[in-house]
């Protein structure tokens, strides 16, 4: 983007379309507040965005959380009288969902004539993050009967909603029908991860370890900080035990595994084992750090992103 940005400012005459793919390439290189600056920058210089640039600069406000930008080119789509078609109907749906706004979202979702897959998802995706699991759920089963075919990542954020909500025979029912095939395809990792930590919120520790032994791919860091999260929420040290070593060899040089671990030998009065992964901190050069208690945050973070992206 660097060379993108000199090359553009060598330009003599910048038109709609140069404004834009400034703003693409920003967003796609994630730089989203450089996505924002160009487009206000575009506003400055008295050039008029179009569809393709407001869809750009929609999703830049999403990933940057910038609502109040977000509102703002809505407010220009009202007032231009553009019709929200699938693309940019889309994008402003995802916009005021990724950024807690779902209610506006909806709005824009009954405005639109069209509406796709991603179009659902995006309304879908608003709703679990906000924990309005019942209503995700609602909103999955209108999509279904209007039938508009599920893809993968409808799957994880409908389950991604129940896990949010607790809603455990709701979710158990859903990914049964994903196993059976009622979908059209597999059941993938992050589907697995998300009843992983459906069970493991719903008390259910046993059926997530099943989960976890059974399913078809390696396990990941999330699915073993989920159930650990899950096992010190309920006491069971035996098992937390079990998962922190899992955690450890997963990341052995992260230092709040051995610090979980050595905690929970403290609690089970097994101070020679805490001691000794004191010891083993010390031979590899780690120190205690404010990520120590971040187990629970590790299954959060995961979950976020399996909604964003």
């Amino acid at each position: 983007m660097r060379l993108c940005r000199k090359v553009f400012e060598e330009m003599t005459q910048r038109d709609v379309v140069s404004w834009t793919v400034m703003i693409m390439g920003y967003r796609s290189a994630k730089k989203y507040d450089d996505a924002l600056i160009a487009f206000e920058q575009m506003q400055y210089a008295g050039v008029e965005p179009n569809r393709v640039t407001m869809v750009n600069a929609l999703a830049a406000c999403a990933s940057f959380g910038a609502i109040e930008m977000g509102i703002w080119i809505h407010d220009f789509i009202r007032k231009k009288k553009w019709e929200l078609d699938v693309i940019l109907g889309t994008a402003l749906i995802d916009m005021y969902a990724k950024c807690g706004r779902i209610e506006e979202g909806l709005i824009a979702f009954q405005a639109m004539k069209d509406k796709n897959v991603f179009t659902w998802n995006a309304v879908i995706r608003g709703l679990a993050l906000v924990k309005s699991g019942e209503e995700a759920v609602m909103w999955f089963d209108q999509m279904v009967q209007e039938g508009i075919k599920a893809d993968e990542v409808t799957l994880v954020e409908v389950l991604s909603a129940c896990s949010h909500s607790g809603l455990l025979d709701i979710g158990q029912v859903i990914f049964r029908s994903l196993m059976s095939g009622k979908y059209g395809f597999s059941a993938t990792v992050n589907h697995y991860a998300c009843m992983i930590d459906l069970f493991t919120r719903s008390g259910y520790l046993e059926d997530a370890l099943k989960l976890i032994k059974e399913m078809p791919f390696e396990p990941t860091k999330s699915m073993w900080g989920s159930l650990l999260t899950g096992c010190r929420d309920q006491g069971n040290l035996e098992l937390s035990e079990f998962v922190a070593k899992k955690l450890l060899e997963l990341e052995p040089d992260n230092s709040g595994y051995y610090v979980v671990l050595s905690n929970l030998y403290a609690e089970m009065g097994r101070w020679n084992d805490a001691e000794k992964v004191r010891e083993l901190m010390k031979e590899r050069g780690l120190k205690k750090d404010l990520g120590c208690s971040s187990v629970e945050s590790i299954r959060q973070d995961h979950l976020y992103q399996l909604l964003a992206e």
